[in-house]
């Protein structure tokens, strides 16, 4: 109060075991728009997402076109236009909540791409200019599904940085499989900037085959003169609950003490 001059109390839901969704966005300047889907951001560490897919395990049709209207309609209510993002928690019993809003490309926006073929950032520059999107919700189709891992140059058991020069850099290709980095032979890490290096992104008709896909591709991987987060990301994957679908955002506390 004597701060801010308001005694007004912000109080919100206490979720016990939630998932991190999220909803992306195209809205362009006549109003017209659009949602992308979801993307299941769940797997986090001190709030810091690890890895994305999409779709979500755990959404149904129903669940998506419902978070889906609910961002578009927000969108519309305020004039928005551009790429953005919805964040939301979603509650075991299916109940949703915003958190946030990002006006901008989200890291993860890979695995959109990959399950819906939409260019997101070439949208995103041609509603800046002015263009009008040539499509409509119903153009939209989900197919199959996609997992990005961010690869870090930290250390998989301890987090602690690892800056330094890369000594080797060997990327994985092949169908179904993207990479997203600046990095190379030679490279050195600075320590003073976010520790991601590459976005390791694969595609795959089923959710199960998508983790076969970034398991080998985890396994093609290779960065050496630092430490990377590969082990880590490959230990996620073999994790039985990870690959049932069954985790909450406290996933890492628990797998972390039962490692």
């Amino acid at each position: 109060l004597a701060a801010f001059k308001n005694g007004a109390v912000y109080i919100e839901r206490y979720i016990e075991r939630p998932r991190h969704i999220e909803i992306q966005v195209l809205a362009d300047e006549t109003g017209n728009c659009i949602h992308l889907g979801e993307r299941e951001c769940t797997i986090q560490r001190r709030h810091q997402k690890l890895l994305e897919e999409a779709p979500s395990p755990v959404i149904t049709p129903e669940q998506r076109k419902k978070m889906g209207a609910v961002a578009v309609k927000a969108c519309q209510e305020i004039g928005y236009s551009s790429a953005g993002t919805f964040e939301f928690l979603l509650d075991e019993d299916g109940s949703f909540y915003f958190m946030e809003m990002n006006t901008r490309i989200q890291v993860e926006h890979p695995v959109t791409e990959m399950v819906t073929l939409a260019d997101i950032v070439r949208n995103q520059i041609m509603i800046a200019t002015g263009v009008d999107m040539h499509f409509e919700q119903s153009d939209v189709q989900i197919v199959g599904h996609s997992i990005e891992c961010r690869i870090n140059a930290e250390d998989p058991k301890t987090f602690v940085p690892s800056p330094g020069k890369i000594t080797a850099f060997n990327i994985p290709g092949g169908p179904g499989v993207r990479v997203d980095t600046a990095v190379y032979p030679g490279y050195v890490v600075p320590p003073y900037y976010d520790s991601m290096i590459a976005k390791l992104i694969v595609h795959a008709r089923t959710r199960e085959l998508a983790i076969t896909r970034m398991q080998r591709a985890l396994d093609m991987m290779v960065v050496e003169g630092i430490k990377t987060t590969i082990p880590l990301h490959k230990k996620i994957m073999a994790d039985e609950n990870f690959q049932k679908g069954n985790f909450s955002t406290k996933f890492m506390e628990e797998f972390e003490m039962t490692d």
